[in-house]
């Protein structure tokens, strides 16, 4: 990675493009060092946890180099890309040394100054400058350009130029030379509770990452041995622990990898939307109780309804199947029920209960499991949901959903029936308390006024949090969702 301290160089860093994600893939560079790049176009392509997204770069210069290569996951604020700004804006640059600079300052607002070679009389930076260091952009949908979200705090103490920091320490430090202050350590929350439960003083830590961040090599260096068995104490250099590097701790003998064959096996690394679904199946399926139930119902009346619509002149352009009707059949059920449209706050031990409703709608995509939502689709009409439906779906397949689509579902419907399953015990989406399950729609024996007839047959699941739903209420909405599909008539006289 080429370090870039230069005043006419800028370091464009990894951006928060999804409302608290730490850290991004980059799937594709579109440009390479010496092309000319413009304000606005885009640069890579990254994937995070929850979407892929296009990174325009916010302004002209020529690319000097690419710090990161296709495939690497980088954590926010870090630098991927160095633009040489000279001849393109005009303006002073804002300097940035990016995360992988070999020597970096320290965060002391009174040594701040001392990492720009400019002199003191320099021009100030332009408007165009100052907004690119002071805030986001609107170059991103929905987000835009954020600085680095990581605030120092102002240090207490002497200041401490990088001159005072031996160089083998800097080097040691992968460029971060940082000293260790009494301030509250820089770490992540589950690198906090790593550091508790191994009893490490973050503290005492020497941090490695992106502005002065501990990560979790930090604490398990730190919670290894001081010395080998049998060293005399005397052997041990005497390093302040504020300038202690990581490699003055001893390298355990690491476990030798297992072994496999790759002709019968392949393993693919969890990351990307794999990840943060197992994460987020794994915290609901531990946290929120479950209880699923089921009912099976003859759709033959729905089936025909579908069909009348489909040829229906306010229907025309719009994609019209079952599932149209029963998410119109579920939003009816919400509507009816209302206190199933809520989630649960551990922290304040409240319910919070949602006045309106964002239907979530499970989709497989290439990317994995996706859950987008319709925002506000109890006030949509039949016709809006459809067209909203279509848009979801075909954005969903076509690997284009954004972040915010996936914010803020309340409930959710997930089609197991395009599969032919007959029904399963769906998962709650994290945040939400209920999600509806729809099995494979069969043509089946049925006892129809009397007779046994073959009809269009299915079975609905209902998996619901059981700290705020009671079966009561859960039973009601389940049987509400029941009756609609076998009369659909009652959209009308319930809706």
């Amino acid at each position: 990675m080429t370090t870039m301290t230069e005043a006419s160089v800028r370091e464009f860093k990894m951006p928060d493009v999804g409302e608290g994600l730490t850290e991004a893939e980059i799937l594709k560079w579109y440009v390479q060092p010496g092309d000319t790049v413009t304000d606005g176009q885009v640069v890579c392509e990254v994937e995070t946890a929850k979407a892929a997204v296009e990174l325009p770069i916010p302004y002209d210069g020529v690319v000097r180099a690419l710090h990161f290569p296709e495939g690497t996951t980088v954590d926010v604020g870090m630098s991927i890309i160095a633009v040489d700004v000279a001849g393109g804006t005009g303006g002073a640059p804002v300097a940035e040394v990016p995360a992988q600079a070999v020597a970096q300052a320290p965060a002391s607002p009174q040594a701040e100054p001392e990492t720009s070679a400019a002199p003191a009389a320099a021009a100030p930076a332009t408007e165009e400058a100052k907004s690119v260091g002071s805030g986001r952009q609107p170059v991103l949908v929905g987000y835009g350009v954020a600085a680095s979200s990581t605030k120092r705090r102002p240090r207490k103490g002497p200041e401490v130029t990088v001159a005072q920091v031996p160089d083998a320490v800097r080097t040691d430090l992968n460029g971060h030379g940082a000293p260790a202050v009494k301030d509250r350590p820089l770490a992540k929350p589950p690198v906090r509770k790593l550091a508790k439960d191994l009893g490490v003083d973050l503290a005492t830590v020497v941090p490695s990452g992106p502005d002065g961040i501990i990560t979790r090599e930090d604490v398990h260096a730190a919670a290894a041995p001081a010395a080998p068995a049998g060293t005399p104490a005397e052997a041990v250099p005497q390093v302040p622990q504020a300038a202690l590097p990581q490699a003055t701790a001893p390298v355990t003998a690491a476990a030798p990898a297992a072994s496999y064959d790759t002709a019968r096996e392949t393993r693919v690394p969890v990351k990307g939307v794999r990840k943060a679904t197992a994460a987020a199946m794994v915290g609901s399926a531990f946290t929120a109780p479950h209880v699923t139930e089921f009912v099976t119902i003859d759709v033959t009346r729905t089936l025909k309804l579908v069909e009348e619509l489909k040829q229906d002149k306010d229907m025309q352009g719009l994609r019209v199947n079952p599932l149209l009707l029963i998410a119109k059949a579920l939003l009816i059920a919400v509507k009816r029920n209302p206190e199933i449209n809520a989630s649960w706050d551990e922290a304040a031990q409240e319910i919070v209960v949602k006045h309106y409703v964002n239907l979530g709608i499970a989709a497989a995509t290439p990317r994995g499991l996706l859950v987008p939502n319709i925002k506000d689709a109890h006030a949509k009409t039949l016709p809006q949901l459809a067209e909203s439906l279509g848009e979801l779906v075909s954005t969903a397949r076509e690997g284009r959903t954004s972040p915010a689509a996936m914010q803020g579902g309340t409930v959710t419907i997930t089609n197991v029936g395009v599969f032919g399953v007959d029904t399963g015990t769906p998962i709650l989406n994290p945040g939400e308390s209920a999600i509806l399950a729809i099995g494979a729609i069969k043509l089946q024996p049925w006892v129809h006024k009397g007779k046994v007839k073959p009809r269009q047959v299915t079975t609905l699941a209902l998996s619901f949090d059981h700290r705020l739903v009671d079966g009561e209420l859960g039973s009601r909405v389940l049987a509400d969702v029941a009756a609609i599909l076998e009369q659909p008539k009652k959209l009308i006289t319930w809706g």
